[in-house]
């Protein structure tokens, strides 16, 4: 059972989101929020499997309330509600340590399978949009690689599948680059993940951008 927080300041669309997942098998909506500050004690409160959580709220938006759901050590995932217009937001939220992001008008299909997906440990971006995200927001100049202690645990491989994820690649365009079954792939992902401390492919990508691994395109 999948137990999930609804935080959206809009009643209408708490409503709708709730009349999809009380209708869900599998689904369990444990409370309503409707500012970052209510879904912050909610989630204390009730320790949701997963957060639907919107940017722009009164007082403490969706970004804070994310960095300190993710800060405080809770099992609780974030999964990201936003709109064409506010990528920069998504991004800002990534780095909070939300596990990835769809978009409010997403087909409820999408919308289930995302939940899913983030309550069993996957992230939401898909590959392409990985790209443009951090291509579009990671301005800075990135800094020269092994600057992170924890790249020196990488084994050569496991920092080439690192690489390859921070270029948004999926765990099948990396077995057909390495000529690796996808169940190897998948146990060199893990271990990458374990030994960056990375809670999910998503905070990879960030890791691989910030240590220089990967460069974001002109």
């Amino acid at each position: 059972m999948t137990t999930v927080l609804i935080a959206d300041d809009q009643p209408l669309q708490r409503l709708g989101f709730r009349m999809l997942l009380d209708g869900t098998a599998g689904m369990v909506v444990v409370g309503e929020a409707s500012s970052g500050a209510e879904a912050v004690r909610m989630v204390d409160q009730t320790h949701p499997d997963v957060v639907l959580m919107d940017v722009r709220m009164p007082g403490m938006d969706g970004i804070e309330a994310t960095r300190r759901i993710t800060a405080a050590g809770s099992r609780t995932r974030v999964l990201i509600l936003t709109t064409f217009d506010l990528d920069e937001y998504v991004y800002a939220g990534l780095r909070a340590g939300a596990s990835g992001f769809l978009l409010k008008d997403a087909r409820p299909d999408e919308l289930i399978a995302g939940i899913r997906a983030v309550a069993g440990g996957d992230s939401v971006v898909a590959p392409s949009l990985t790209r443009k995200l951090m291509e579009a927001y990671l301005q800075d100049p990135a800094p020269a690689a092994d600057t992170d202690p924890r790249l020196s645990a990488l084994s050569e491989r496991e920092r080439e599948v690192l690489q390859a994820i921070g270029r948004g690649a999926t765990n099948t365009e990396i077995a057909d680059r390495f000529t690796l079954s996808e169940s190897t792939v998948k146990k060199h992902v893990g271990r990458v993940l374990a030994k960056i401390g990375a809670r999910d492919r998503i905070q990879a990508v960030i890791f691989a951008y910030d240590n220089g691994l990967v460069q974001p395109r002109a």
